[in-house]
């Protein structure tokens, strides 16, 4: 339930008039319309009276009723009485859907038990792990199991036994998400759950001593730091029977007794090495993907059942098996991101079964496979990179057959040694491997060629296309008339400088039709972006002419362009017509050369979605970087200094660092994000503040402190006479300043700060004009409720005129703030006036500090420079209440302080605080306080630390204990009630603590995770068998 009082409602229930169309929709998702049975669809509202409106129960019926074709059929369901009820939900008709499935589609479902509740699945390892346990049967005519495995997963889907599925298997849908995936409703993976029993188990929690695998389990998945010892614990008691085991966290060690797993058909270990191989005869999948190996034995090869191997992300590995052609049945082998390893086995040929290869690494060696091993694989399909391309020759590189091998459908081509001399034989090799005409995605790296093969402008099926470090390469082919093409990257071209020949563009034919995202890098002798025709587009009756070669353009990237200045190839022949009319996304780095963006237009409604007419370059634009843009001045070309009348319509998100030409800015009504920084941008920043303030959400300013005095006083101008524009009220909820000195000191500072009263988190960092605590300011920020301050070192936290103040003022100060960070302030010696909603305080690198008491005396008074204590307060004390018992920080639950050498006391901890987290603190000497609602407690590196006794009470709570490098701490607590609730213990090198207090003894055999050095492990030893011998005795 959601809401309150009459507002609530129940999530998931949809009226009966949705529920009726999910189950028409699966009920007769065979037929059309005008064919369904009319006696049947009048039978539907009484099924959707039976589905308690849920959409789930909906769907399940309705699949179970696409098979039935008879009235008497329909009521035979209807006749059951568990279909949904009040007690069991809609638990019984997710079942009965279930026991409707073929028994080999049961079995593949309940077969996801093994998977923990709402676990992303990888649908092609899905299939690929049911291949291996032999759940999809053999049918005659069918030739890839795969394709049945693809078929099952769709009809599961279909009936929401998988549900958030992401791209459909085995069809290319987006160059984004290569991987497909899904999850089980919760429900759904309970009726897997009970189908399976004990067969399936999954583990997330690490496991006490105590407790072992489940010894029935046949398909186990771990998913918990340090599975070998869980493993190996296993195997002490008896050989498992195991057949998929699945590893979710890296080993760090090796599985003993891997020979021990003869039953396994699908194992996946990361970061361990993998021996015994020849004893797991039934093996289908393996996956090592990640790990350290360097090589696989070679008794690998006999694996002759393995039909998946995956050794991706392998880093050091630097060879495969000679022996790999043995293998026939491998059907997927997975070697990307391999780096080191530097060619193929021999005979690669051989494996005539494979249909995925991710990489294929071409050797220079004799004793390895060749690229034109490839023809042989004509089922290959997927992905597939050709690597060390530099070895191939021409006649291989035909060989390879590329044209034939259509199920492939991302293709990369990388030679090493770009800066290399150019080989005449490269532009052949890259003739040489030309794929079918169906290829979605074509990368090529380090080719040394000045031309594109002939090939390339007749992939009419590609939707993405990237070149990157093609040294040579000058022009590049008609690839503007692809129809498909919708992503397009060049990197790295230092002497591509035409887009092609202007004889080759068609009159009023769009160029890029279909272009989404465009991103052109490190190309330095680029001048302009291509021209193109002018196209007139009517809509509303009002006709919109735009001169674009980018017309379906969202996001482009424009980054280190050197010659880049102009928008198009003849600036002179572009009057007032749109050249980007959909470009959502704009970001321009490093192009020192451009001084204005382009030329703006008259938008009329209701193109681009404008509501009245404008002038805009961009009416479709939502977020724009510009970085470091050293000549950029004008915010659209022409005479003069256009601009103030400008309008970025839909325009979110603004980011300017590091423009210093740039002095307007455009209108932007819609801005809620903002970003301005660099040398010299204060005056701009202060600017686009105030012009903006009514709509902005998020605002962060980067000034620079160490600006001339001529331009602080410009600032300060700024401040003053823009007073009235920010005089109004903002949306703002967080902010960040840097080195933003002014917006604390300047004298109208204050005024200002009111027009922030919805401001919820706030980040201040290297402000060195910060001295005190700037009261003044936060008296208007009456919703913050998270304060970081950082890196301003001058910062010495203590109030300007703190004698002026009494204690009801400051009390209100801040009064939601719950989380205050400080970090990195060299002088600060106090932090006062901390509001009683703190709910965490974090203190890093403060070395001034010396003493952190929370909860001095009400009328202890603060301390300003110059007052008559001062001498006598030499010592840095960070007073953070005023009450010894604590009534003005009663919800401090966390508190952390790290890097403060100069820290020698921590008084009077409240009892609220659940998480504690000290050092490296090395002076620290003492802790008090009264901790009994404690969970969490950390200490490292507190040399001087001799006693928490004063500080921890009876710690029935506590949960986590961690003790490391306390060398003078000599003892415990050790409470009737203390460390009940204890599940993790580390204490190394706290030589002072001779012996563990016997309460804690007792809880050690019942720790998830305990750390402890060897003299406790052999004390505790030599303690039992002393018990043990004593119970003999007795």
């Amino acid at each position: 339930m959601m809401g309150t009082g009459k507002g609530a409602y129940e999530l998931g229930r949809l009226g009966k008039k949705f529920i009726e169309e999910i189950i028409k929709s699966k009920a007769f998702s065979s037929k059309q319309e005008k064919d369904w049975p009319r006696e049947l669809v009048n039978m539907v509202g009484d099924v959707a009276n039976r589905c308690v409106g849920s959409p789930l129960a909906a769907t399940a019926l309705g699949s179970v009723l696409r098979t039935k074709t008879t009235v008497c059929e329909w009521k035979d369901v209807l006749r059951r009485k568990k279909i949904c009820d009040d007690r069991n939900g809609i638990l019984p008709v997710l079942k009965l859907s279930y026991n409707c499935l073929p028994s080999h589609i049961r079995q593949c479902f309940a077969f996801c038990a093994m998977f923990p509740k709402d676990y992303e699945i990888d649908v092609e390892i899905l299939i690929q792990l049911w291949m291996a346990n032999g759940f999809i049967p053999e049918q005659q005519g069918e030739e890839h199991p795969e394709i049945s495995g693809k078929n099952i997963f769709i009809e599961l889907a279909s009936r929401s036994f998988f549900q958030d599925v992401k791209g459909v298997p085995f069809e290319f849908k987006d160059t984004e998400v290569s991987r497909v995936t899904c999850k089980i409703h919760d429900l759904m993976h309970d009726v897997a759950l009970d189908s399976m029993g004990k067969e399936c188990a999954a583990i997330t929690t690490k496991q006490s001593k105590s407790e072992d695998l489940p010894h029935l389990a046949r398909h186990l998945l771990l998913s918990v730091y340090e599975p070998e010892t869980l493993l190996n614990t296993s195997l002490e008691k008896g050989a498992p029977i195991l057949q998929t085991l699945i590893c979710e966290k890296n080993l760090d060690q090796d599985l003993q007794r891997l020979s021990k797993y003869r039953c396994a058909r699908a194992l996946r270990i990361k970061r361990a090495s993998f021996t015994n191989a020849r004893c797991l005869h039934h093996l289908r999948y393996l996956d090592l993907s990640s790990s350290d190996i360097k090589s696989l034995p070679e008794d690998i090869s006999i694996l002759y059942h393995l039909q998946t191997l995956n050794l991706s992300y392998c880093r050091s590995l630097k060879r495969l098996p000679k022996g790999m052609k043995y293998m026939t049945a491998l059907r997927h082998l997975y070697t990307h991101e391999c780096r080191q390893l530097k060619s193929m086995p021999a005979d690669l040929r051989c494996l005539t079964s494979l249909q995925t290869l991710t990489c294929f690494v071409a050797g220079a060696s004799s004793g390895c496979s060749k690229v034109g091993e490839l023809g042989r694989l004509n089922n290959l399909g997927g992905q597939l990179e050709l690597r060390q391309l530099e070895n191939v020759r021409e006649a291989d590189a035909y060989a390879a057959n590329l044209r034939n091998k259509e199920k492939v459908t991302r293709l990369t081509l990388t030679w090493t040694g770009g800066d290399k001399e150019a080989q005449n034989s490269d532009k052949e090799v890259l003739e040489g491997l030309k794929p079918h005409d169906g290829l979605k995605v074509l990368r090529i790296y380090s080719y040394s060629g000045d031309t594109c093969p002939t090939w390339m402008n007749k992939l009419q099926d590609i939707v993405e296309l990237e070149l990157s470090d093609c040294k040579k390469l000058e022009k590049l082919p008609a690839i503007w008339q692809l129809p498909a093409l919708k992503v397009l990257r060049l990197c790295g071209l230092p002497n591509f400088e035409t887009w092609w020949d202007t004889r080759e563009v068609p009159g009023q034919k769009p160029v890029f039709p279909l272009l989404e995202k465009l991103s052109v890098k490190e190309c330095k002798s680029l001048v302009s972006l291509p021209m193109a025709p002018l196209i007139i587009e009517s809509s509303g009756g009002c006709d919109t002419a735009w001169c674009s070669a980018f017309p379906a353009l969202r996001e482009m990237e424009l980054d280190h362009l050197e010659m880049f200045q102009r928008w198009e190839a003849n600036e002179a022949t572009v009057e007032e017509n749109v050249i980007f009319p959909r470009l959502e996304k704009l970001s321009i780095s490093d192009c020192e050369s451009l001084a204005t963006l382009p030329k703006a237009s008259v938008i009329k409604p209701p193109f681009g979605g404008v509501e009245t007419e404008c002038r805009s370059a961009f009416p479709a634009l939502k977020e724009l970087v510009l970085v470091n843009l050293k000549t950029l001045e004008k915010w659209e070309a022409g005479e003069g200094t256009p601009g103030e009348d400008l309008t970025f319509i839909g325009l979110e998100k603004l980011t300017i660092r590091s423009c210093p030409e740039l002095i307007i800015l455009p209108e932007a009504p819609k801005l809620s994000l903002l970003k301005v920084s660099g040398a010299s941008q204060q005056m701009l920043s202060l600017q686009a503040a105030s012009r903006y303030i009514a709509s902005l959400s998020s605002l962060d300013l980067r000034g620079d402190d160490e600006e001339t005095e001529s331009v602080a006083d410009q600032n300060s101008s700024e401040l003053v006479h823009g007073k009235g524009k920010w005089d109004r009220k903002s949306p703002l909820t967080r902010m960040v300043l840097g080195q933003y000195s002014l917006l604390f000191s300047h004298s109208s500072a204050p005024d200002l700060w009111t027009c922030f009263a919805q401001l919820v988190d706030l980040e201040i960092r290297e402000c060195n004009g910060l001295v005190y605590w700037p009261e003044k300011v936060f008296k208007a920020l009456v919703s913050l409720r998270t304060l970081g301050i950082g890196s301003c070192s001058k910062l010495t936290g203590r109030t300007q005129e703190a004698s002026e103040q009494s204690a009801p003022e400051w009390r209100e100060l801040l009064p939601c703030l719950e989380s205050l960070r400080i970090w990195d302030c060299d002088s600060l010696v106090e932090v006062p006036n901390l509001p009683a909603s703190l709910k965490s305080l974090m203190i890093y690198i403060c070395h001034n500090l010396e003493s952190i008491v929370l909860g001095q005396q009400e009328d202890t008074p603060s301390l300003s420079p110059g007052s008559s204590s001062e001498a006598g307060a030499s010592r840095a004390v960070l007073k953070l209440s005023s009450s010894v018992n604590h009534r003005f920080l009663p919800f401090l639950e966390s508190l952390s302080i790290r890097y403060c050498k100069g820290l020698s006391e921590v008084a009077n901890l409240p009892p609220s605080i659940k998480t504690l987290a000290i050092g490296p603190c090395h002076n620290l000497r003492s802790l008090s306080g009264q901790l009994d609602a404690l969970q969490r407690l950390d200490i490292f590196f507190c040399r001087e630390l001799k006693s928490l006794e004063s500080c921890l009470g009876r710690l029935p709570s506590l949960e986590a204990l961690y003790l490391v490098h306390c060398s003078s701490l000599q003892s415990l607590p050790n409470g009737p009630q203390a460390y009940s609730s204890l599940r993790a213990l580390r204490i190394e090198s706290c030589p002072g603590i001779k012996l563990l207090p016997p309460i804690l003894q007792q809880r050690l055999d019942h720790l998830e995770d305990k750390t402890l050095d060897a003299r406790y492990e052999d004390l505790l030893g030599w303690q039992y068998a002393i018990r043990r011998r004593l119970a003999c005795l007795k």
